[in-house]
């Protein structure tokens, strides 16, 4: 039976208010669990305006219906509307998924600066990032977290050396195409590797979930919470029904973190490439 992990990204303010219901309900119907990687700080997506000069991130918003999936309000956070908290604004949410039997991990504390300007931030600022994240996690859920996800896949050497210190069981930031150990700090990295629906379309998730169901790879689905938690949440369903009908097991990614004979796996450095569909590099 091939193992698939739902691995829900929470980005934005809106996602966590209106997107993360929409999810757990649509799982609780389908008695399915997921893994939901909170952004736990301020949403400042409307610093991604500054992105519209390149036109690969212009065309992927144009693509996607950007402003269908994330509202205007959204993209002006940040810039001419005040940042709301995403994660720590919604205790109740979280308590209720971990209630649920969903796992919650630690995607961001400040996602936009993350994503577009990691490059430039110091080690002492990515020290400070991870550790407002993970007080934030805690104060939350009251105990510390077990995994952290990188936003947008996207990760460096010295944020890698960081995640290490902060004692995380296992990491899930990038987009390679099976579980391995990082060389660089020797934790077990276990990647999404089925593309999205931003990426490749709802039939390309059906085809890349029929094309692997044969596979002893376990495989990991990247979801959104602004994506299949709104413009496409019969989508979503529609996913999930495809899942149970190829005879996929859904597991939490802890749970199949722990499954995994690290001394079986191989270790390899990080390293970045295109995937087709995304506007920058991801860690692969």
């Amino acid at each position: 039976m091939p193992d698939l992990v739902l691995k829900v990204d929470v980005d934005t303010h809106r996602g966590m208010a209106e997107g993360v219901p929409r999810i757990a309900g649509i799982l609780r119907d389908q008695g399915a669990p997921a893994s939901f990687f909170v952004s736990f700080g301020p949403d400042r997506s409307g610093l991604a305006v500054l992105q519209l000069f390149r036109p690969s991130f212009l065309w992927k918003m144009i693509r996607t219906n950007a402003p269908g999936m994330y509202g205007l309000k959204t993209a002006l956070y940040g810039t001419l509307l005040p940042a709301p908290m995403i994660g720590v604004a919604f205790p109740e949410i979280l308590r209720d998924l971990i209630e649920d039997g969903h796992e919650i991990a630690c995607h961001a504390w400040d996602h936009r600066v993350w994503q577009d300007w990691l490059k430039l931030m110091s080690t002492s600022s990515i020290d400070e990032w991870f550790a407002k994240m993970v007080k934030a996690y805690h104060d939350v859920t009251g105990s510390p977290p077990r995994a952290f996800g990188a936003p947008g896949w996207v990760m460096d050497d010295r944020a890698l050396l960081t995640a290490a210190a902060y004692g995380f069981g296992y990491l899930s930031c990038t987009r390679a195409d099976a579980p391995f150990i990082f060389a660089e700090n020797a934790m077990l990295e276990v990647p999404s590797n089925l593309p999205c629906i931003e990426e490749v379309g709802v039939s390309g998730v059906h085809a890349a979930l029929q094309e692997r169901s044969g596979s002893l790879v376990p495989q990991v689905l990247p979801v959104h919470a602004e994506v299949e938690g709104m413009i496409y949440m019969r989508e979503f369903q529609g996913i999930l029904k495809k899942a149970a009908s190829l005879g996929y097991r859904i597991r939490r990614l802890d749970d199949l973190a722990s499954s995994l004979d690290k001394g079986k796996l191989p270790t390899r450095r990080l390293k970045l490439g295109h995937i087709p569909g995304r506007a920058f590099k991801c860690a692969v």
